[in-house]
């Protein structure tokens, strides 16, 4: 392991400490102060003593004063007890894996299709740059940014799943059905609506990224002497151009976690999606506050990895970025 290597591991986890510290005082002052009364939302509509919202909040901890808590809960988080839900009677990490294990199957699927489909856009729109072709697809890219996650899957909704009803209006799986006995092919169907919605708000940066590069590929020096040699336009971009372009795009595709994190929970809410955005708004509701505060945690730690596999490939893209901070290779 070199110096520059252990710098930068060493930058990188100091970074993360900072980053949770952080996230978990703001997140925690900010809960303390919501105006949901947890013990309230626990008993929701029933009829309780004062004696029982006594012994709720001893239970809780919510008897005690908020510094002291905040310092009971970072310890434990420091033994790895993220402790209790509120809602589901489970402990946190284990609550937030089984929804997390949705939220990454739909993350996944939006991210491999949007960065298909922005890769291939992005490539056709530099091949025939200034065509009436590359024009639609600028057009495209551009509505595609501008359109909000949760309209466009409203919209969805109306067009495919209510009107032509190609698709399951919301959840994971069919109504009333176990988890054993759902099908793959019916995990797909209930999926491809949410994941199609997700993916789009991505495709936009991937393609406009994608047809830049790929208009400075096609204006160097080898692709005009390729050309001189015979070369067809579609040799010309297959042999010298594509594997000039691919590097960039996959970086660009890895910093688009933190927004690709973020438009999952408001897809997930629009479709009833059963992962973590469901599970945010519902421990919002109800002031499940070890649940939100282990949901925060996991997100920054979830999105700061993200952004670290993009740096790391930055540097292999551009030498001198890494040189400038210290090499990982």
């Amino acid at each position: 392991m070199t110096k520059r290597m252990a710098y930068f591991i060493g930058g990188s986890a100091a970074r993360l400490l900072m980053l949770l510290a952080a996230v978990s005082v703001v997140s925690f002052v900010l809960l303390a102060n919501s105006p949901i009364d947890p013990i309230d939302a626990y008993f929701a509509n029933k009829t309780a003593t004062a004696e029982q919202h006594a012994l709720v909040a001893a239970y809780w901890g919510f008897d005690k004063p908020p510094l002291e808590r905040f310092l009971l809960w970072a310890g434990n988080i420091l033994h790895g007890d993220f402790g209790t839900s509120l809602i589901y009677r489970a402990p946190v990490l284990e609550v937030i894996g089984e929804k997390f294990r949705l939220t990454l199957l739909l993350m996944l699927t939006a991210w491999m299709l949007s960065g298909v489909i922005g890769f291939v856009l992005g490539v056709l729109g530099g091949m025939y740059r200034g065509s009436r072709f590359d024009k639609v697809i600028q057009g495209f890219s551009l509505l595609c940014v501008s359109v909000p996650v949760f309209w466009l899957g409203l919209l969805f909704l109306m067009v495919f799943a209510v009107k032509l009803q190609w698709f399951p209006l919301a959840l994971a799986a069919p109504i009333g059905k176990l988890h054993e006995e759902v099908t793959l092919a019916e995990q797909i169907h209930h999926l491809i609506l949410p994941a199609l919605t997700l993916s789009v708000t991505g495709i936009s940066s991937i393609t406009l990224q994608t047809r830049e590069k790929m208009i400075e590929v096609m204006g160097t020096n080898y692709m005009l002497f390729a050309q001189a040699r015979g070369e067809t336009l579609w040799q010309r971009v297959r042999r010298h151009g594509l594997r000039n372009i691919l590097l960039p795009a996959i970086t660009l595709q890895f910093a688009s976690f933190n927004e690709l994190f973020g438009g999952a929970i408001l897809a997930e809410t629009v479709f009833s999606y059963p992962g973590l955005g469901g599970t945010v708004t519902m421990a919002g509701l109800r002031g499940d506050l070890s649940l939100l505060l282990g949901i925060a945690i996991f997100s920054a730690v979830f999105v700061f990895v993200g952004n670290l596999i993009a740096n790391i490939l930055y540097g292999i893209v551009d030498p001198q970025l890494r040189e400038g901070r210290g090499d990982v290779s």
